[in-house]
């Protein structure tokens, strides 16, 4: 049976056909879906994570009872992962271990685009990269039979085009296998360093094998055309080079790492050119160039060599050209490699990009398409709003994090000053304080519930425990807002949507020691508006909740009869297009305000900055 899949639903169905027993994630766009897909398999048991970290770790508990573990996040997520990840690449996985990192080039909804083919390398794991649904789905079966055979963590990377593109995926049945069961192996799993010295030797072993292993998998593969001109690439870069160097030869690697040394080899010899086509860093590229440089020395010294003992060869014109036995068998045709001396090294690739970087042409003509800007923006009726409103009102600096909330940035609110990654919001508040202790009593730190949950608690306990003064904002909109509404344990529900224990973050933060906590409707302007005055001036750390549901959440009654505004009262002061709401806007002609009642939720916090009651609820 054939399905048209995208590559994330991909993922899940490769899991679920190579018989996965457990899988686990943390929400990031673009890897958010795998889990959710997954979760459609009632063979798997699976679950939201609190973060990365503790996704990878409980997976990799798992693998030490012999289960067969699946972990997904997206690239920045590895960050948060890492230590655990480094470790069990020498620990093993005695049960299959799978990582999947969805790479997101462009930065479509991310703070950065590292590469994390890095990880591989540096972790010392193999790595495959899919190019498309299909290989997706194929390469976890093989991924999980290669991380039991070798006994190592195995890394799938996936990038926002992978995972979001969809393409036609042949459906196998699943391969059920038994847990193997616990067994202690301490010499493995306690990686003191007399461990850990003999492990890492055993560990660079298996990696020298699995690079022969790469040359034979069949994710690598050639295919035959211009003999001067060949292409390496990998991943979605495959799929841009096929329509631009449409006569070329090509290698297309999908098991990435350890490369195929042997079989790139093979292809490069007697070419001309070489282009290496791969998005973001020129990993391959370093590589290969450097396994070429060595070849092109050790060439060198066999033709000086051949030159010195053969008559017939001209040693001031000793070239291909000589037919000597000696030179015939020394010399290599080094071919001219071209990678990110022409290719970008940043943003994604496109045919057209492409094309342009390297001069050739594509199949067809595209014309550009005029695609018109729409900067996001804070939903009609998001309760962050009235925050970011208080905050602008008090002219505070506040230090943001990641999550919907972050459009806090956005004209005409223009209330958030930093964003660094998960959790920095507080420390980053409180770095400021240590810097200029007077400006605690002007800033504030900006955390959403899930974030919080995530990595901002151990920055609120380092507050605490340091005896500063920063005010923490954590804006509980009863979900995982941004990433399409995950939940968490503030949630009071599981993955599958089963009722959960909900965290109650007041005793939470009343546990850590702070004294000041207080929970308000952030739609309440003055309430709002009032705690946070109250709340910064204080010589202490304070908290305050802001508690009312995403408008998106079904779970909740979040909409209303939708607002108006009376012509006749508005004296077009502009006091509620001030909030940024889109529902709202101003008609420079009439010199009026309008509400557009089809996007209105009837939140009512514009109704609350008009001073002259132009603003009223419709029937």
């Amino acid at each position: 049976m054939k399905k048209f899949l995208s590559g994330n639903e991909a993922i899940a169905r490769g899991a679920y056909e190579a018989g996965i027993h457990f899988a686990t994630a943390y929400p990031g766009t673009p890897s958010t879906e795998i889990l959710e897909n997954i979760s459609n398999y009632k063979e798997i048991k699976c679950q939201w994570a609190v973060n990365e970290k503790t996704s990878l770790e409980i997976a990799g508990g798992a693998t030490f009872a012999g289960a067969r573990a699946i972990v997904a996040m997206k690239h920045v997520g590895l960050n948060v992962a890492a230590d655990p990840m480094f470790s069990l690449a020498y620990i093993g996985a005695f049960g299959a271990l799978i990582i999947v990192t969805a790479d997101d080039p462009s930065m479509h909804s991310s703070q950065n685009e590292q590469d994390n083919r890095y990880y591989a390398r540096s972790a010392r794991i193999p790595m495959f990269e899919p190019s498309d649904s299909q290989e997706a789905k194929d390469m976890i079966i093989e991924a999980v039979r290669l991380s039991e055979e070798w006994n190592l963590p195995v890394l799938i990377r996936m990038t926002t085009r992978v995972c979001h593109a969809k393409s036609i995926v042949e459906l196998g049945e699943r391969t059920e296998v038994p847990i193997k069961g616990y067994t202690k192996d301490i010499s493995k799993r306690i990686v003191i360093p007399a461990h850990a010295k003999k492990i890492h030797v055993e560990l660079e072993d298996k990696l020298f094998e699995l690079t022969e292993v790469s040359s034979k998998s069949k994710f690598n593969i050639i295919e035959e055309g211009n003999p001067h001109i060949g292409v390496i690439t990998s991943g979605v870069a495959y799929q841009y080079a096929k329509e631009v160097f449409q006569e070329a030869s090509f290698m297309k690697i999908g098991f990435s790492y350890p490369l195929p040394m042997d079989m790139i080899l093979d292809f490069i010899i007697g070419k001309k050119f070489i282009y290496i086509v791969e998005e973001l860093e020129p990993i391959m590229e370093n590589e290969i160039k450097a396994l070429i440089t060595d070849l092109a020395s050790v060439s060198a010294l066999k033709s000086l060599e051949a030159s010195e003992t053969e008559d017939e060869c001209d040693e001031n014109n000793h070239e291909e050209s000589c037919e000597c036995e000696d030179c015939s068998e020394g010399y290599l045709d080094i071919p001219m490699i071209i990678g990110k001396s022409q290719i970008p090294r940043y943003h994604e690739l496109s045919p057209d990009r492409l094309a342009e970087a390297v001069g050739e042409s594509v199949v067809e003509t595209r014309e550009p398409c005029a695609v018109p800007n729409r900067p996001p923006v804070l939903c009609p009726g998001c309760p962050h709003r009235g925050v970011f409103y208080a905050i602008k009102k008090q002219k505070l600096i506040a230090t943001g994090d990641i999550g919907c909330y972050t459009l806090g940035m956005m004209p005409p609110l223009n209330a958030l000053d930093t964003c660094v990654c998960m959790g920095a919001s507080i420390t980053a508040a409180f770095g400021i304080e240590k810097a200029i202790p007077e400006l605690s009593k002007k800033m504030v730190a900006v955390i959403g519930d899930s974030t919080f949950f995530h990595s901002g608690m151990t920055g609120l306990l380092d507050v605490v425990y340091n005896q500063g003064h920063t005010t923490v904002l954590i804006l509980d909109n009863r979900i995982t807002a941004m990433t399409g509404h995950q939940d968490n344990p503030g949630s009071g529900f599981s993955i599958s949507g089963q009722p959960a224990p909900e965290v109650d973050l007041e005793m939470l933060v009343k546990s850590f020691g702070v004294k000041f906590v207080k929970t308000v409707d952030p739609l309440n302007f003055e309430e709002c508006n009032s705690a946070l005055k109250e709340a910064v001036e204080l010589e202490e750390p304070a908290v305050i909740i802001t508690k009312r549901p995403c408008v998106l959440l079904k779970r909740y009654k979040t909409r209303f009869a939708p607002f108006k505004i009376d012509k006749e009262k508005c004296v077009g002061c502009q006091a509620c297009v001030q909030v940024g709401c889109p529902a709202i806007s101003y008609l420079p002609k009439e010199k009026k305000s309008e509400i557009n009642i089809s996007l209105c939720v009837g939140c009512g916090f514009c109704k609350q900055m008009c001073k002259f009651e132009a603003i009223e609820q419709t029937e």
